[in-house]
């Protein structure tokens, strides 16, 4: 491929068809401009990804203007060309000069316009970017009763513009790379560059750097391609629709990634505690956030833990439980031809079922689907005695446990090792939940973000009475002054109170 623009418009102009070979969407506009001193120009884009409207006015126009055409070209022999036409005849407000090939190229298809002059070495870019995009709506996956409403869509500089909205300070810094051989996807790197520990945003640099791949075209490929284990079902790295998270983040010292097509930024590093807050935490009141985040501790236990409990005591420690209950128990089984692990396995599959082709089929038949599948297929599968009343109740239960947990891909992890709990529990009972809770355990202890402790800050770096107000527990924002530790920032306070609480 030819390196650098030569003077001669022809041979760059056939260089270029040449690379776009077969690609109907490229367009060649041929121009001779001036008056007397007649100059060849050619405008070159990809048609659907610029504004047409803009080239049509400030550029084509702008050059066939009667005016603009006899002031150039009586200037023309006195000063360069490009200098006049740059200067004086564009009106585009994204200018730049350029005489690489390669970068002409890429700019090309990032929707920029490049104008080419004939005896010039150097190309005009011209920022012209306008495909259509998705407007700024609710996020879907993230709904609050009190908060902002507007959400990400899949452009990155509408996104990094929600949240350049939020924080009006010049230490928000933006840095952007390109990520894929062929895709070059953008990615925006966000931080507040007086608070996030350097280390952190260094050891993030280095790994979207290290990325060698074709193409990126979601945030979660890139995520998976940069968390520390990849084998994990829990996620290392938190991703939300939410300008307000990004911020509320960056201001604690975290670091967001926004990857251009995509509709989800990532924000690292992630813990177990992030995982747990939702954004309305902290437009409620303190205490009503006090107690819903009481309830996803318990939700977490019940989506983990109440099908292999029920296994293990049906089929080895029944003697545990109330008498009349365990008449009970066996009365609702007594029909069931199945052992106590195979029936779970039965709900839990068909409940899974159920829930992915609900999110497959969008809409009130996807609303329907969860019904339908809910009180029917349930209804009769007990009065078939395939399954008993007690685990309708049971699965029924985890299943809510697993919605009330805000972070869905954390949800999905919970319900992996839910699968492995159950098999425990078939084999050694309540000694096999036990075992199964220390390998979980285990597991979370070791997982890592970014450097971070994944259970921070309730392992690796300690605890302090700071880093209690918001995390198992929510303080009033009064009292919560400092910064998260586990973040490492170096500007530890975000609030100074002006009063003083007698009770202090």
């Amino acid at each position: 491929m030819q390196r650098i623009l030569l003077k001669d418009i022809e041979k760059n102009v056939e260089a270029i068809e040449e690379l776009f070979e077969d690609c109907y969407d490229i367009i060649v506009r041929r121009l001779e401009v001036g008056d007397v001193y007649r100059v060849k120009m050619a405008v070159i884009y990809i048609d659907g990804l610029v504004d047409k409207d803009h080239i049509s006015e400030y550029t084509i126009g702008a050059l066939l203007a009667e005016e603009e055409a006899k002031s150039f070209s009586l200037k023309g022999f006195k000063t360069k060309l490009i200098d006049v036409i740059y200067k004086e005849i564009l009106y585009s407000s994204e200018l730049k000069e350029e005489n690489h090939m390669e970068k002409i190229i890429d700019t090309i298809l990032s929707g920029d316009t490049v104008l080419l002059i004939d005896g010039m070495e150097k190309a005009i870019i011209i920022g012209s970017k306008g495909w259509a995009t998705r407007g700024i709506s609710e996020p879907q996956t993230e709904t609050v009763v009190r908060g902002p409403r507007e959400g990400f869509s899949e452009g990155l500089k509408t996104n990094t513009t929600l949240i350049r909205r939020r924080i009006k300070d010049t230490n928000l810094k933006i840095t952007v790379k390109q990520v894929g051989r062929r895709s070059k996807t953008n990615v925006a790197i966000m931080y507040m560059d007086d608070i996030v520990d350097k280390g952190i945003l260094q050891e993030v640099n280095e790994r979207i750097r290290a990325i060698d791949i074709d193409s990126i075209q979601d945030s979660s490929m890139l995520e998976n391609l940069i968390e520390d284990n990849y084998l994990s079902a829990f996620p290392q790295i938190e991703n939300t629709e939410r300008p307000d998270s990004v911020a509320a983040a960056l201001c604690e010292g975290r670091i967001a990634i926004v990857v251009d097509n995509s509709p989800f930024v990532l924000i690292v590093p992630a813990t177990i505690g992030t995982l747990f807050q939702s954004s309305e935490d902290y437009y409620n009141r303190w205490t009503e956030s006090q107690i819903l985040r009481s309830l996803r501790l318990v939700a977490f236990f019940l989506c983990v833990l109440s099908p292999a409990l029920y296994i293990s005591i049906i089929s080895y420690h029944p003697g545990i439980l109330p008498t009349k209950l365990t008449y009970y128990l066996a009365a609702s089984r007594i029909n069931v031809p199945f052992p106590a692990v195979i029936e779970t396995f039965l709900m839990e599959i068909t409940i899974e079922l159920i829930r992915e082709s609900g999110t497959r089929i969008s809409g009130p038949i996807g609303t329907t689907i969860g019904i339908v599948g809910g009180l029917i297929i349930g209804q009769a599968a007990v009065e078939a005695g395939i399954v008993s009343s007690i685990l309708i109740i049971i699965v029924a239960v985890t299943t809510i446990s697993s919605f009330a947990i805000p972070s869905y891909e954390f949800a999905s992890g919970l319900r992996v090792w839910r699968f492995l709990l159950i098999i425990f529990a078939a084999v050694l009972g309540l000694y096999g939940v036990m075992l199964g809770l220390i390998v979980l355990i285990t597991h979370l202890i070791k997982l890592n973000s970014f450097g971070i402790p994944f259970t921070s800050p309730y392992s690796g770096l300690g605890i302090s009475k700071g880093e209690l107000k918001d995390t198992l527990f929510k303080s009033p924002i009064q009292y919560l002054e400092e910064r998260p530790t586990f973040t490492k920032p170096r500007n530890k306070v975000r609030m100074r109170r002006n009063w003083k609480d007698e009770r202090d």
